[in-house]
């Protein structure tokens, strides 16, 4: 991880980062998974809206994230169980049953033994 490089000259004087030690990402979960704004108005009331996750995000489950620790891993993964899906879609498209493929995929098991 890069550490992000201070111009000096836009900062002002009473700006003192030495002592803070940030953390990356630390609310990036919770933003993913929605989050409320409240605003408070000079007359005392009070707006609540709520922000849903970004159309398309997909959370994994915790079991499941150790195996895939970023966007790359999912998608390599993703994209080979296409492949797979559309090799079985045209075998069944060719009029094979699903006995016949099965018979024929432990065949090519035991001749390669």
């Amino acid at each position: 991880m890069k550490k992000a490089k201070i111009n000096d000259d836009d900062m002002l004087p009473e700006y003192d980062f030495s002592g803070v030690k940030g953390v990356r990402g630390k609310y990036y979960k919770r933003l993913q998974e929605g989050y409320t704004i409240k605003i408070h108005k000079a007359d005392g009331s009070t707006i609540v809206k709520e922000v849903p996750p970004r159309a398309g995000t997909i959370t994994l489950e915790p079991d499941v994230r150790p195996y895939f620790p970023d966007s790359e891993s999912v998608n390599r993964t993703l994209r080979s169980l296409i492949t797979l899906i559309s090799n079985r879609t045209k075998s069944a498209a060719k009029g094979k049953s699903k006995r016949e493929l099965l018979a024929k995929a432990r065949t090519k098991r035991t001749q390669r033994f």
